[in-house]
């Protein structure tokens, strides 16, 4: 990968990452179209630790906030029930899902997940579930009402987006909303979720895409950075957005995006899986 495919793609990746359409899903389509090779799976999760990295520095008080108070109530069980020390244990065990089927299921989502055929069916299914999620939810509950039921379910929403096309964030606010929460809440907390199990992923994958015939080690630097920047930006926007809007936008793009590629695949525009991809050596 050269260092404009690299710029692109970070650039790609923190627009979409918080949007609920789909970073993954971009980071394959857009190398296709161009005639790019496909960075890979190892790319893809090693570039998200920009984004992650603008999630920190945006909620860096919040987080500082829950961290110290969870710390805290495991020595004192008075502070166990306040909203802070709960966070702690809602975001550990929403991560649980994710972290368990990624690690069982990890040979076929650097391969045969990024069929386009399967990714454009997951940008229009999901897309479906946004919207009904978006328009039946009740939109009344907030972060304090948040309890270990609705943090579980919103994990095993979460592991959803280790299929690129479902997007992390998209998968995690439907089903926020589908549990009644408010559309500004549902995407605060999608953020939050995030963190460990993005982090760790990019971690893990680190090796892989640094490896020869991965990424190599410029290309995901820039990328990184780039979606660092890029993402900062896109977290206030979507969060100021969706106070006021409602998600209909985002699911009119999947399904456009999603109908798109099929026909591109179907006419046979685009291979539907790409047998160069710079996803590293086997593990």
């Amino acid at each position: 990968m050269d260092l404009f495919q690299a710029a692109v793609l970070g650039v790609l990746q923190g627009l979409t990452e918080f949007l609920p359409i789909s970073s993954s899903a971009h980071l394959r389509i857009f190398p296709a179209l161009f005639g790019w090779k496909d960075p890979g799976a190892a790319f893809t999760a090693v570039s998200q630790i920009g984004t992650e990295a603008a999630v920190i520095l945006f909620f860096w008080r919040d987080l500082l906030r829950i961290g110290l108070m969870w710390l805290r109530s495991l020595f004192r069980p008075a502070l166990r029930q306040s909203l802070d020390a709960r966070m702690g244990w809602y975001i550990l065990v929403g991560t649980l899902p994710i972290g368990v089927l990624g690690l069982l299921f990890e040979a076929q989502i650097d391969t045969v997940a990024r069929d386009l055929r399967l990714i454009a069916g997951t940008l229009i299914g999901l897309g479906v579930v946004l919207f009904i999620a978006d328009r039946t939810g009740r939109h009344h509950k907030r972060l304090e009402e948040l309890t270990v039921r609705d943090a579980l379910l919103y994990g095993l929403a979460q592991a959803l987006a280790l299929v690129p096309g479902v997007s992390r964030s998209g998968a995690t606010i439907s089903a926020g909303l589908a549990l009644g929460y408010e559309r500004a809440t549902a995407a605060r907390y999608a953020f939050l979720l995030a963190i460990p199990a993005v982090v760790t992923s990019g971690l893990y994958k680190l090796p892989d895409a640094l490896a020869e015939g991965g990424a190599g080690l410029a290309p995901t630097l820039l990328a990184t950075l780039l979606a660092f920047v890029t993402g900062y930006a896109s977290i206030a926007w979507l969060l100021r957005f969706v106070s006021t809007h409602s998600y209909l936008p985002f699911v009119l793009y999947r399904v456009a995006l999603g109908a798109t590629v099929l026909a591109f695949v179907l006419f046979g525009g685009l291979e539907p899986l790409d047998v160069l991809v710079d996803a590293g050596p086997p593990r």
